[in-house]
Parts: structure tokens; C-alpha cells; sequence
């Protein structure tokens, strides 16, 4: 499948940064005749991949945490990569209400899900975590 547009960013692990993602996901999804309910979704799975990132990938500690948004003819795609913590277990992480820190409602992958067409994560402790947030959308006409 063809790649019609890309743009890559990398930032701190820091919770400020969670809302120039945001935008900069709002913004990417503004090229393609989408809904304003879905711009808006699409921006909440994104801060929620990014909060997780720096809440639990890096917790105290500082990293770098990559974002790159990918334009193809049938779908978006939003790729956040952290080189944190990982998670020991993916099925438990994806529970509603299941946290790591108990100040947290552990809600974040439930509204991934719920907001986005696919989620996709792959991470191993120790190494990090990849989120990948798949929003599909109707080809481009050829005619």
C-alpha cells in the first residue's frame, strides 16, 4: 500500500509534550474529509498513547518517545515508540480499570480502542513499548 503522506517527530518524555502530539495528530487527520467527532478521537487515542509513554514507559526517569503519523490510501496510522519500562503483560495491560499506578484510572488502551479502528502493541520488558493506532478511512476515488 501506497504511503500518500508521513511526517515523524521526536520529543522528550515530557507530559508537556502530550499536547503538541495532540495537535500535531488533529492536524495530520485534517488533510482527509473526516469529522470533527473523529479529528476529536483520533486526538484522545493519541494523548493517551503518549501519557502512557511518559507515565509509565519512563515513570521518573527522562527518554526519548518517537511519533510518526502515516497516510495511506485505506487507512491513518499513528506510531508512538517509547524505549521505557515495556509491559510484562499486554492482556492485563488492555483490562478497563487495570493501572500500574494506583492513582490512574487505567482507562487509556480502553479508549484506544474504543476511539480507533485497530490498536496494535508490541513491547517487551525492559526494551519499551509501540502503540500503533489504525484509522480507517475510504480509499480516494480513482475516477
Amino acid at each position: 500500500m501506497a504511503i500518500r503522506n508521513q511526517c515523524k517527530m521526536s520529543f522528550l518524555s515530557l507530559s508537556e509534550n502530550v499536547g503538541i502530539a495532540r495537535v500535531a495528530a488533529a492536524a495530520f487527520a485534517a488533510q482527509l474529509d473526516l469529522t470533527l467527532s473523529d479529528i476529536e478521537e483520533i486526538k484522545v487515542a493519541v494523548s493517551e498513547a503518549v501519557s502512557n509513554a511518559v507515565i509509565h514507559g519512563y515513570g521518573d526517569s527522562s527518554g526519548i518517545i518517537e511519533f510518526s503519523m502515516t497516510l495511506y490510501d485505506d487507512r491513518l496510522e499513528y506510531v508512538v515508540t517509547d524505549y521505557g519500562k515495556g509491559i510484562e503483560d499486554i492482556e492485563l495491560a488492555r483490562q478497563p480499570s487495570y493501572s500500574t499506578d494506583p492513582e490512574r484510572m487505567g482507562l487509556g488502551f480502553v479508549f484506544m480502542e474504543s476511539f480507533m479502528d485497530e490498536l496494535l502493541i508490541d513491547s517487551a520488558p525492559g526494551k519499551g513499548t509501540v502503540v500503533t493506532l489504525i484509522k480507517k478511512i475510504t480509499p480516494p476515488s480513482t475516477h
